[in-house]
């Protein structure tokens, strides 16, 4: 009896950890020596089941992508996991000690909803391809930006077949909506391994977030493209370079989202954020309103009307914010007496 359960033990392990159950909750040492990092490519990429990291996906035998490790706790889930290096693509600050006291080595790479640029996919595929693994690549929510990071990654690694890419998106329930997201994996290819040997970068566990300043060009030029649909009864035209208006409302709402995560806007006054947090939801209105009644919008249609109050409530919170924050300092908080 013995003897059937010691040849067995193998299988079973193999196909514990294939389902995407942690070594280490198979108490054995053969388990914790078999890793992650030995699961069948046939079988991935695929969902994984895990209490403190969001959304978590295996792509492949070195890579995982999900959402932010839920506080300490989600750091020692990444260690017993065996993850040795986590890369984050999200805005927001790392937070390095916490990972460091667990044996982790952060990154940050971070990238927006748009897109992912040429550059930034080749820098993503050195780190995948020569960073300590296995590797967990995150954003926020684990549902957008890091699937896309991790399948364009590994495409341009060699890592992962470019067939493969968009069931990542798939499975990690990646909205459509964000077409710049999908059109970076869709375009990702291999590169040859020279280009990545010669390639320089200076990997960091912490960049500096976007200025402020850099986010308010980009939401007043989404709100630029919102009004341009507005005055054409929001018909999507071809001077506009093929963008959509739904599509526009999504990245303005998502603009505002990451705008309200920067550290330093979190300094502000209540005024400040509140301004921020109405347009927010604005923008996640008029994204519904577009989306519930298509492209064709005519100008008699209820929604026109509706759809103008939004931007006209954006625009409000906009000159609102710039008649009384736009030349106080942003590196301090500010003295609203």
């Amino acid at each position: 009896m013995y003897r059937k359960w010691f040849v067995l033990r193998p299988v079973i392990v193999f196909l514990l950890v294939g389902a995407g159950i942690p070594s280490v909750l198979a108490d054995d040492e053969l388990a914790r020596k078999a890793g992650p990092a030995t699961v069948s490519s046939q079988r991935l990429p695929t969902k994984v089941s895990t209490d403190h990291l969001p959304n978590c996906i295996r792509v492949n035998e070195k890579v995982f992508s999900g959402g932010q490790p839920d506080g300490e706790l989600g750091y020692q889930e990444l260690q017993a996991f065996g993850i040795k290096t986590v890369i984050s693509v999200d805005g927001a600050v790392p937070d390095v000690e916490t990972a460091a006291k667990y044996g982790l080595r952060y990154v940050h790479l971070p990238h927006g909803y748009d897109g992912i640029s040429a550059a930034r996919a080749k820098e993503l595929a050195k780190g995948v391809r020569d960073f300590e693994g296995p590797i967990y690549l995150h954003c926020h929510h684990g549902m957008h930006r890091s699937p896309a990071a991790a399948a364009v990654a590994c495409v341009t690694a060699g890592l992962l077949l470019p067939a493969e890419a968009i069931e990542v998106l798939e499975i990690a329930g990646t909205n459509r909506g964000y077409r710049g997201l999908y059109q970076s994996v869709k375009d990702a290819t291999p590169v040859d391994g020279s280009d990545l040997d010669r390639l320089v970068v200076d990997f960091r566990s912490q960049v500096d977030v976007p200025p402020i300043a850099d986010a308010m060009v980009a939401l007043e030029r989404i709100l630029d493209h919102l009004n341009a649909f507005a005055a054409a009864g929001w018909q999507a035209s071809h001077d506009q370079r093929g963008l959509e208006p739904s599509h526009e409302a999504l990245l303005l709402r998502e603009q505002f989202t990451e705008l309200l995560r920067i550290e330093n806007v979190q300094k502000q006054p209540d005024e400040f954020g509140k301004l921020i947090r109405d347009s927010e939801l604005a923008a996640e209105e008029m994204e519904q309103v577009l989306r519930d009644f298509g492209q064709e919008v005519s100008r008699k249609d209820r929604g026109t009307e509706q759809l103008g109050s939004l931007i006209q409530r954006i625009t409000k919170n906009c000159n609102a914010c710039h008649e009384k924050f736009r030349d106080v300092p942003l590196n301090e908080k500010h003295d609203a007496s």
